[in-house]
């Protein structure tokens, strides 16, 4: 690229008074307008629109790349990880290993959440369900929620806070489903998926935001109706998820901002949360609340 210093002679001794040169890529054309990065003279064919004026095409070739704050959110890393996760643990279903009945598969007997083993000391059931689904329609449903809430939620927290989150409301749902029926095989993502809708909403409320009209309120209100309506789901698993989540989120919104010291406080109080849903959840599974 010629020397900013330099400049063509111009066309005629009287152009430079008004502002007339030579394009420094095109010699036998005028100019009226310099590039506003190396202040070479330019013709409209050289002229490229930017934010602070006209460019010429080297300095746009050589301009760092323009961040947009889409560009600058991390990436979902976590939630990524957590749909491969769940397709990777129904893959081997696709032979027979968990049936939409629940009933007898491999996966089902050794992942599911089932309040007598549970009972029994098999307490990673009370994590492992949580990646168990009955069927690919129930795989896929709870996969587009989680994608379209942890986009959402993952690169606002971060993604320590937002695997304490997940994880609380998970353990939350498993929590509420052992209490209301501890004899069920039950399994799936949702319980889960319901904290992070929890979450959504009460992140929402704290800044000012009405859920009802971002459309979080309303897929909650929807999926709570589903909740009741269709018969063979996990209510417990759901309520416990939602609560689960909601109280979660309230501490990790409460501690955000300030120093490293704040933001740790928060992912301790997930972990409390956490701790305190498998104690209750092994002290149902040991002692029913419910004759069954």
């Amino acid at each position: 690229m010629p020397a900013s210093s330099s400049e063509p002679a111009p066309a005629s001794g009287g152009d430079r008074a008004y502002g007339v040169w030579h394009c420094y890529r095109h010699p036998g054309r005028e100019s009226g307008v310099r590039c506003q990065r190396c202040e070479q003279p330019i013709c409209p064919d050289c002229m490229i629109s930017a934010s602070v004026g006209f460019q010429c095409p080297e300095c746009v070739a050589q301009a760092p790349p323009v961040h947009t704050m889409r560009s600058l959110a991390p990436s979902p890393v976590v939630t990524v990880a957590l749909i491969a996760v769940s397709v990777a643990v129904f893959v081997p279903s696709l032979g027979g290993g968990a049936p939409l009945d629940g009933g007898g598969g491999d996966l089902v007997t050794h992942l599911a959440l089932h309040g007598p083993e549970v009972a029994d000391g098999q307490w990673w059931r009370l994590i492992t369900s949580g990646f168990l689904h009955f069927g690919l329609i129930h795989l896929g449903f709870n996969m587009v929620l989680l994608y379209q809430l942890g986009s959402m939620l993952e690169p606002e927290l971060g993604r320590v806070r937002f695997a304490a989150l997940y994880t609380t409301a998970l353990l939350a749902g498993s929590f509420g489903a052992l209490l209301l029926q501890p004899e069920a095989r039950t399994a799936g993502a949702s319980g889960a998926v319901f904290g992070l809708m929890g979450a959504a909403f009460i992140g929402m409320r704290r800044r000012g935001i009405d859920p009802m009209q971002s459309g979080i309120g309303g897929l909650l209100v929807i999926n709570l109706l589903l909740t009741f309506a269709i018969p063979g789901i996990s209510v417990g698993g759901h309520l416990g998820g939602l609560a689960g989540g909601a109280v979660a989120a309230a501490v990790l919104f409460a501690t955000e901002g300030g120093d490293a010291a704040r933001r740790a406080a928060g992912v301790v109080g997930c972990a409390a949360l956490a701790a305190a849903a498998v104690a209750g959840s092994v002290l149902t599974a040991t002692t029913p609340l419910w004759p069954f």
